[in-house]
């Protein structure tokens, strides 16, 4: 019987997986694969929070396969020599694997492609709703802005969303690790799976997005991010399901998916935009270790909304993205510190915290990336004001300031007496672009 290897990485669920879907095709037996693989450690992207749901992640696969007459097997080790001891254990015919747009992914396919040659299959479009590359601009390997990019992304063929298998032959006797225990650095991080992410998907209310997704307060947005981060649901299929619904909501997430979509075509293009300047402004930021950084991770900069983002980063492990532009902006423009700063800190926390989404968003916000309005201030107060205008949000996560009525609460300075506990701005609120605007010569 002729067996196949599913090595499976940010593609974590049955529904809709091409990397799946093509080892049943190709082989009689099949082993889904994960491989634990220290270089994602070494690389600083094996944060706790993360870890913690990717644990849930494996356990739900595993749980998943089981009544099809399958079993995920895990290793441990590099991904390709891992993978080439157990397809030499099982005299394996092919292996299959979803392609990848980071640095790190397109090392491991090259060291796959060495290990297994013809052997090997590459799946695009199982981690992005368009493949990055499959739409360009005359000339040129990727587009640099989004709204053009847009237009092409709509346009693109769509492949075809294709259901789980029925039935999946795993051979008994293959050695496994256990699934890693993993303790989560944020009390309130959600459950980690492709059932739990398909339950918060079919009780989402599209028909809100597009009037709510802004509202900080309202917390309407989908919170499908970490599950689209391991691929525990298909942006493809997120994709078809919500143009079939139809509607303004469904348009505006359908957008987001693209914005998605557009990043990762970016990386894949320029993977070095993880962690150099796609668009170099000549900048000398100030020093990261000082009482200013501190005080924005901690949430402590007094500025409310600023800190209420901070606060919510670290007790859920995630963030509202129009508040994680807001911090983005402040920590970048309003105090002049390098973006790689907040990425870092970023990644540590964020449960969702893909490379090319996080890095890329952080290099829009500081004027280094795609953004064509490069010294754009997100001005705490006027987005305060405008996202959270009765001052809902801050309330919930600064506790220091919940007694203040309405917008009151984002202007604590102006208040006849100061909250207890709650610090003085970091920097004057009259002043919030003077950093960027001297360091640029914007003046």
């Amino acid at each position: 019987m002729s067996l196949a290897i599913a090595l499976l990485t940010q593609d974590l669920r049955l529904h809709d997986n091409p990397v799946l879907r093509a080892a049943c095709a190709a082989a009689d037996e099949v082993v889904p694969l994960f491989v634990l693989d220290p270089g994602i450690a070494a690389a600083g992207f094996a944060a706790p929070n993360r870890a913690a749901f990717l644990a849930d992640c494996l356990t739900d696969l595993d749980a998943s396969l089981r009544p099809l007459g399958g079993r995920l097997v895990l290793r441990r080790g590099p991904a390709a020599p891992a993978t080439a001891r157990l397809a030499a254990e099982l005299h394996a015919a092919s292996v299959h694997v979803a392609a990848g747009v980071s640095a790190f992914a397109q090392r491991r396919e090259q060291a796959l492609r060495a290990e297994f040659g013809e052997r090997l299959h590459v799946h695009d479009g199982s981690l992005t709703a368009v493949v990055p590359g499959a739409v360009t601009p005359a000339g040129k390997d990727h587009y640099a802005v989004f709204t053009p990019y847009f237009r092409a992304w709509s346009q693109a063929p769509r492949r075809t969303v294709h259901r789980p298998p029925k039935a999946l032959r795993t051979p008994d006797g293959i050695a496994s690790e256990p699934v890693p225990a993993a303790e989560p650095q944020s009390p309130a991080l959600p459950p980690g799976g492709e059932r739990a992410g398909r339950r918060l998907w079919r009780r989402y209310p599209l028909d809100r997005y597009a009037d709510l997704h802004d509202d900080l307060a309202a917390d309407a947005t989908s919170r499908l991010s970490p599950y689209l981060h391991f691929g525990c649901l298909s942006a493809a299929a997120l994709v078809a399901e919500a143009l079939r619904h139809g509607g303004e909501g469904a348009e505006a997430f359908v957008r987001q998916l693209a914005w998605r979509d557009f990043h990762h075509q970016v990386l894949a293009a320029r993977p070095g935009a993880a962690h150099h300047a796609y668009r170099d402004r000549g900048d000398h930021w100030l020093p990261e270790d000082d009482e200013e950084c501190a005080a924005w991770r901690a949430g402590r900069t007094g500025f409310p909304l600023v800190d209420a983002g901070m606060r919510q980063l670290a007790h859920e492990g995630w963030m509202h993205n129009r508040a994680r532009l807001v911090t983005a902006s402040f920590l970048t423009k309003t105090l002049y510190r390098d973006w790689r700063i907040g990425a870092r800190h970023f990644l540590r926390l964020l449960v969702d915290g893909d490379l090319a989404n996080n890095q890329l968003n952080w290099q829009w916000v500081a004027g280094t990336g795609t953004d064509t309005r490069p010294n754009r201030v997100l001005n705490p107060l006027a987005q305060a004001d405008r996202l959270d205008p009765d001052g809902a949000y801050v309330r919930r996560w600064v506790p220091e300031l919940a007694h203040v009525p309405g917008r009151a609460v984002h202007r604590p300075w102006l208040l006849d007496e100061h909250p207890a506990g709650y610090p003085e701005p970091l920097v004057d609120p009259a002043a919030l672009s003077a950093r960027l605007r001297a360091a640029r010569a914007l003046d």
